[in-house]
């Protein structure tokens, strides 16, 4: 099928939302020798209306949902099998990931042993790890793929509606009753609710007619007015209540996002069919893995540089001169980023040669798989909690676990499959 243009636009346009909706809302500073990060908003209350114009992640996995049901099926189709499909759309996230960790660790060494506080280089290690709460959740929708595809063809758009209705539960279970573990359980519900919106998106079913995308995004507007005005929660869509664990009211706004950009395909469809801006698209959508994993380390890099020789002035937050540095820091970040991303992308180019998997396959092979995305899944989500140097010292259990399971995932096999060669390269490109 032809590769859509749209969808890669989509990618392309998110995470250009989320580096600048990182950059501006999460404030690194250095006082007294300490370098050290706050959240903007702490500071700015009118800038939690602004966040509804970087929370971008809902565009992630409706994109997710429409490139992984188009890939399972014609992987299917010509008959690969559960195990490898999963295994080789899993590796393309781990092996850029794993070369992201490996950096942190080094880093966070040479920070020990250059004397550096505890407390600076644990503040530094929750920075750059914070993005990475995206992959365990990611890794499961693509392990569940081709189960609630299934369901999808079965029930159609009746699957995330109920999604919707156990995400409600949930809250209702966590704010009424306070029972707050309940509450992970929605990061299935609520971003699993967007993925399924990809499967409706590819085969026609939420846009065909053409009013659909329109009532979707008209549905979640008015809920999630409902849910503000006389919901328990806030406005913020980024770093609240909402999103860690995602709320009934995060996937209220994902549906009024969500309808708004399938209802404007057709005509940004167009533009992106002219050669000059897909050409553009196209290299950028390449780079967006990298960007994603990278786009942390430049705060810490101009912070430790700029703000100890005093050579950047550190306003407070939220006032006229804080804003008006805003576009040099934007600037100075963007000329660190992209050199960064230029070099990890070569860096990385000797994985594009590395086979698909490694070993024998058998009977083990799933068994392994799923040990592998558990055990990297679990450690990606710690290293987002607490970061890569939590009381300023290497989580060990946590990376020995990340290494075992990208390890496991690994060696569940060559693949034999027709019309997939054992040892055929993998771009790292998501989609």
């Amino acid at each position: 099928m032809e590769r859509n243009r749209y969808a890669d636009l989509l990618r392309v346009a998110a995470i250009g939302a989320v580096v600048c909706g990182h950059w501006l809302l999460i404030s690194v500073t250095y006082r007294n020798g300490q370098l050290s990060g706050s959240d903007a908003l702490h500071y700015i209350g009118w800038g939690r209306w602004v966040t509804w114009l970087f929370q971008v992640m809902p565009v992630f996995f409706l994109v997710g949902g429409y490139v992984n049901a188009l890939s399972w099926m014609s992987h299917h189709a010509r008959g690969q099998a559960w195990t490898w499909w999963v295994r080789d759309r899993a590796m393309r996230l781990l092996w850029p990931t794993a070369v992201y960790v490996g950096v942190a660790v080094l880093a966070v060494s040479v920070a020990r042993a250059a004397g550096t506080s505890p407390a600076e280089t644990a503040e530094a290690g929750w920075l750059v790890a914070l993005q990475l709460w995206f992959l365990p959740v990611y890794l499961l929708l693509i392990a569940l793929t081709p189960l609630l595809l299934a369901a999808h063809r079965r029930w159609g758009l009746a699957v995330p509606a109920v999604m919707a209705a156990a995400a409600a539960l949930v809250d209702v279970g966590v704010t009424g009753w306070h029972l707050h573990v309940i509450g992970y359980v929605n990061y299935l519900f609520v971003w699993g609710s967007m993925h399924q919106w990809g499967f409706a998106w590819q085969d026609g079913t939420l846009t065909h007619p053409r009013w659909r995308p329109y009532a979707l995004a008209a549905g979640g507007a008015a809920l999630l007015a409902g849910l503000l005005l006389w919901g328990p929660f806030a406005v913020d869509m980024i770093g609240s209540g909402n999103t860690n664990p995602p709320s009934i009211a995060l996937l209220a706004y994902a549906a009024a996002q969500a309808g708004l950009v399938l209802a404007a395909e057709p005509a940004l469809a167009r533009i992106v069919a002219r050669p000059r801006p897909w050409t553009w698209v196209r290299r950028l959508n390449g780079t967006v893995m990298t960007v994603y994993l990278w786009h942390f380390v430049p705060a810490i890099v101009v912070a430790t540089a700029f703000y100890p020789t005093g050579v950047l002035p550190q306003p407070a937050v939220g006032t006229a001169e804080w804003w008006a540095l805003r576009p040099a820091w934007f600037a100075l970040l963007t000329v660190v980023l992209v050199p960064l991303v230029v070099a990890v992308m070569r860096a990385e180019r000797p994985m594009l040669r590395l086979p698909a998997g490694l070993g024998r396959p058998g009977p083990w092979s799933a068994v392994l798989l799923v040990t592998g995305l558990v055990a990297a899944s679990v450690a990606l989500a710690r290293l987002a909690i607490a970061g890569f140097a939590p009381d300023g010292r290497l989580p060990a259990i946590v990376l020995a676990a990340f290494v075992l399971g990208v390890g496991a995932t690994l060696l569940t096999g060559r693949e034999h499959a027709p019309g997939h060669p054992a040892g055929s390269a993998r771009s790292l490109t998501p989609g």
